[in-house]
């Protein structure tokens, strides 16, 4: 029993992670890969939860949404929307991201595009781990802004 249960205590202890698993290293320590490997898990959650805040929550309009804002493409151009945004720490790690050699790309992505989308799984994957959550929040949200060329998608 932890303390907090002792006590009587219903929330855990404040953790800047999801759940109380931290990693084995040190988030500038681990492999791109790996970083990438849990970037892409909370960044599909972020997705997720920016969509479920729309009006339009039939479950089959949320997949399609989710799965054009996950692709590799669409990762590649938020990325690319970020650039300027970036400490010279965040542009380190995207550059350790968008090196790592994967062994392979999915068919329906274009090899540059998944560099680029495994670069910002990195970097998700770091600002988590490192307990960064309002930066990338901050992130994320540019990221998700329409263009200057583009309009809202109505819902």
């Amino acid at each position: 029993m932890t303390e907090h249960e002792q006590e009587g205590q219903l929330e855990p202890k404040i953790s800047p992670l999801f759940f109380d698993y931290p990693p084995s290293k040190p988030p500038g320590l681990l492999p791109p890969l790996v970083l990438a490997y849990i970037g892409d898990a909370i960044f599909e959650v972020a997705i997720r939860q920016y969509l479920i805040g729309h009006a339009n929550l039939r479950p089959h309009y949320l997949h399609r949404e989710a799965t054009k804002l996950v692709s590799a493409g669409a990762q590649a151009k938020m990325l690319f929307r970020w650039e300027s945004l970036l400490t010279e720490e965040e542009a380190d790690i995207v550059r350790r991201g968008r090196n790592a050699k994967s062994g392979s790309v999915p068919k329906n992505a274009d090899v540059m595009d998944y560099r680029h989308a495994t670069a910002l799984e990195c970097l998700v994957g770091y600002l988590y781990y490192s307990g960064k959550m309002s930066r990338l929040e901050e992130l994320i949200h540019q990221g998700l802004q329409p263009e200057d060329n583009e309009q809202p998608k109505p819902e």
